[in-house]
């Protein structure tokens, strides 16, 4: 996929994603032209196929970037080892967390597979199975220690995913919680699907800051 080099291109590129996530979230991708996102940005039509040869290649690259992110995202954020309680833990908070920051990916993600090629397709599932098989192999862990009752560790992470994400929904920052204090009755929500509700270990990361985190919302 063709890319200008460059800070300005970089910059351009940049707003193009926004823009594109911004608007397909909107109004759903088939609703959305190029035309209308080249004005959103401020540039020439012309000018986007520079950076994304086919509206579909910018879609795929949207959903791409996404799912890559929440993965690199998520390795930072996870523990080594402990128990499958306070890993679980810090899944649910990472998760809720990195997608209310991105709302409008997020939500594109989510509605916008069916407007995807086969090959395409096909790629971003992998993507989603390999981020979901964490969550699976944690619970899996959980039931085989005792730690947790889970019949089906498949169907429970899909369950908690559904969940979870929903949060992007009706999450709204400006509103009465904040989104460490969404995150943490959600935790407590999951431990009482998987039996562990008496377990709510504190995350490695909460040590280093005691004020609720407000995320800004999407341009």
């Amino acid at each position: 996929m063709a890319r200008t080099t460059g800070s300005d291109g970089e910059r351009t590129e940049a707003a193009i994603r926004t823009a594109a996530a911004g608007l397909i979230a909107r109004f759903g991708y088939e609703a959305v032209s190029m035309r209308q996102l080249a004005a959103e940005v401020g540039v020439q039509a012309a000018a986007l196929y520079r950076y994304f040869p086919t509206k579909e290649d910018l879609l795929f690259s949207l959903m791409v970037d996404h799912m890559e992110g929440l993965a690199a995202s998520w390795e930072r954020a996870r523990r080594a080892g402990g128990t499958a309680a306070g890993r679980l833990a810090d899944f649910v908070r990472h998760h809720i967390r990195f997608h209310v920051e991105r709302r409008h990916a997020t939500h594109v993600n989510n509605m916008e597979l069916r407007s995807l090629s086969r090959d395409k397709l096909s790629h971003v599932l992998k993507l989603r199975g390999a981020y979901e098989k964490e969550l699976r192999q944690i619970l899996r862990e959980g039931a085989e220690t005792g730690e947790l009752v889970v019949d089906d560790p498949a169907l429970t992470a899909m369950a908690i995913i559904q969940m979870l994400t929903g949060v992007i929904v009706w999450f709204r920052p400006d509103e009465r919680l904040s989104v460490d204090e969404v995150a943490e009755k959600y935790l407590a929500m999951t431990m009482r699907l998987v039996g562990a509700a008496r377990q709510m270990p504190g995350s490695v990361h909460d040590a280093h800051s005691t004020t609720p985190t407000r995320f800004h919302r999407e341009a």
